[in-house]
């Protein structure tokens, strides 16, 4: 089984033509404090490109929790990568905050956002925002093809709306197709959740 395939049979679901690049997993898991970590949520794992690179700098006693909807891809991950950090949870990521009722220190999602209808994005958005402690970082990626598109800059600014401090990274070139990701903290949580002040924001990089 190849997430191409997976592609073709679910393509509202399955961002991916191809699995993402080493290089890319790197940059996504570049500078959030996944040594230091003690909880971290993966959003959408799929075949699991992003997950080696996160178990890879965590700590012997952290947790990994990844979130998978596709039958398939969660029932493959959990068999092929046997590590007792890791939880891989079938279920959507819009019910994230029932999922880890504990504030996490990180999530890296390979969710494809801008595919997804708009309300379900924002609410899972909401969700992260939700269960990231104060100083939590969220990490995710978008096409360089794809930048200035509408939906594209529609997710960019939910970002902006929801981090104090958003950044981009350079362009990962050696991916199929070339990615950046976005780097955010600071997570502001809507009145809803509870939110106290609006940090300052940076601009993006």
């Amino acid at each position: 089984m190849s997430i191409t395939r997976e592609f073709l049979r679910r393509p509202l679901t399955t961002g991916a033509v191809a699995a993402s690049s080493r290089r890319l997993a790197r940059a996504m898991t570049d500078g959030i404090g996944l040594d230091d970590a003690r909880v971290v949520v993966e959003l959408g794992p799929g075949t699991g490109a992003f997950t080696g690179a996160i178990l890879s700098r965590l700590a012997p006693g952290a947790r990994l929790v990844a979130v998978e909807l596709n039958p398939v891809l969660a029932a493959r991950l959990a068999d092929q990568c046997r590590d007792d950090r890791l939880d891989v949870v079938r279920a959507s990521a819009a019910d994230l905050a029932a999922l880890v009722p504990d504030r996490v220190d990180a999530v890296v999602s390979g969710l494809p956002w801008t595919v997804m209808p708009q309300d379900r994005q924002c609410g899972i958005l909401d969700a992260v925002t939700e269960v990231l402690a104060p100083a939590g970082r969220f990490t995710t990626f978008a096409y360089v093809h794809a930048a200035w598109t509408p939906p594209a800059r529609r997710f960019a600014a939910a970002l902006d709306r929801r981090f104090g401090t958003l950044e981009r990274s350079a362009v990962v070139w050696p991916n199929l197709p070339p990615a950046f990701v976005h780097r955010a903290r600071n997570p502001m949580r809507s009145p809803a959740q509870g939110s106290t002040q609006s940090p300052t924001r940076s601009p993006i990089s």
